[in-house]
C-alpha cells in the first residue's frame, strides 16, 4: 500500500545527484520528496513529516549543517544522513550536529542502502 511507504526527503543542490538519489530511493520502495537547496528543504520539513532526511552539507541559502541543527532541535526522532564532497571537516561538523550517518562523495550506493535500512525500514 502506498500509504504505508516510508517518506524520505532528499535535500541536494546538484541536480544529477538529487535525481539519482530520488530514483534509487523510489526503486528501494520509499516515497521520495526532493529539495534543491536548504531553504526549500526546511520548508518541506515544515509541511510534511518524514521518516528520514538525506542532505548534502554544502548548499546555498541554508547549509546541510543548518538543516541538521534545526531538524535535530525540532524533530530529534527523525534520522538524518549527511553527504559531502568536502572531506573530514564537513563530516566532523555534521557529526557535531548529531547526524545519524555521514557519507563522503562519491558514495557507495550499497553503503547508503545499508545505512537507510538501519535507520528506517520499508
Amino acid at each position: 500500500m502506498a500509504c504505508d511507504k516510508k517518506r524520505v526527503l532528499v535535500v541536494e543542490d546538484d541536480n544529477e545527484v538529487r535525481s539519482m538519489l530520488s530514483d534509487y530511493l523510489t526503486f528501494l520502495g520509499y516515497q521520495t520528496d526532493t529539495a534543491a537547496d536548504g531553504l526549500e528543504g526546511l520548508n518541506r520539513i515544515k509541511e510534511q513529516t518524514y521518516d528520514l532526511v538525506i542532505t548534502d552539507i554544502a548548499m546555498p541559502y541554508v547549509s546541510g549543517i543548518g538543516i541538521i541543527s534545526i531538524l535535530k532541535k525540532n524533530h530529534p526522532d527523525i534520522p538524518v544522513i549527511a553527504i559531502t564532497g568536502y572531506g573530514y571537516h564537513a563530516e566532523e561538523l555534521a557529526q557535531e550536529k548529531n547526524a545519524d550517518f555521514i557519507m563522503g562523495k562519491p558514495f557507495d550506493v550499497q553503503k547508503l542502502k545499508e545505512a537507510i535500512k538501519k535507520l528506517v525500514s520499508v
